[in-house]
């Protein structure tokens, strides 16, 4: 089996926010019904104790062992699942025309060689704070969210595996729209968006 390989570096143009939830039993609930293995859930749960944090509803990064914010290869491939799910929607686009199962393809077609996947940044890691609003039989509630914050221009670099080579054009396409909508946590509202480049 031959093996198509990107290496590929994202720009962050915008602050890219922490995804995993800091409290641990949380963390291990999900990462129980996530995690596509399931002997990491202990390791997981370590990289991500981030104990200097105070707000105990606050999303952060798991760390590598040298304590460097990262993510996880499972992470990436979400990117890639929710951007192929949103661009097979745009009539004419590479996606819609070969990636019809996309989730199907991203879990088995796609991979991310390493398993974590360390960001490169200078400066401190910030919070960044929002207000979450709810319509509920009470009326309006809103709750106070918090995230750790990577500044921009905080670099991401990693390989793709692919499976197919004709994925390739359709990887390319879902990283062009990563200027639009970014990567981890509140991408919607621009957090993480970033641009890319493929390296030789």
């Amino acid at each position: 089996m031959e093996i198509t390989e990107m290496r590929v570096r994202l720009t962050m143009t915008d602050p890219v926010l922490g995804m995993a939830p800091q409290d641990a039993k949380l963390y291990e609930t999900y990462i129980a019904s996530k995690s596509p293995d399931a002997e990491t859930i202990e390791e997981e749960i370590e990289r991500v104790g981030a104990a200097d944090v105070a707000q105990k509803g606050m999303t952060v990064f798991p760390r590598t062992k040298d304590g460097r914010p990262m993510v996880y290869d499972y992470q990436i491939r979400g990117f890639f699942k929710d951007a192929m799910g949103m661009l097979k929607r745009v009539p004419g686009s590479k996606t819609s025309e070969g990636a019809k199962a996309h989730k199907k393809i991203v879990d088995g077609l796609i991979f991310i060689k390493d398993r974590e996947n360390p960001f490169e940044f200078s400066g401190e890691i910030g919070t960044c704070q929002r207000p979450l609003r709810a319509s509920t039989p009470q009326g309006e509630q809103v709750a106070i969210a918090a995230s750790e914050s990577i500044p921009e221009g905080s670099t991401l670099t990693f390989t793709i595996w692919l499976l197919d080579p004709k994925l390739a054009p359709i990887v390319r396409e879902c990283l062009d729209y990563g200027r639009l909508r970014g990567i981890c946590q509140w991408r919607n509202s621009g957090k993480g968006r970033f641009t890319w480049e493929e390296l030789k």
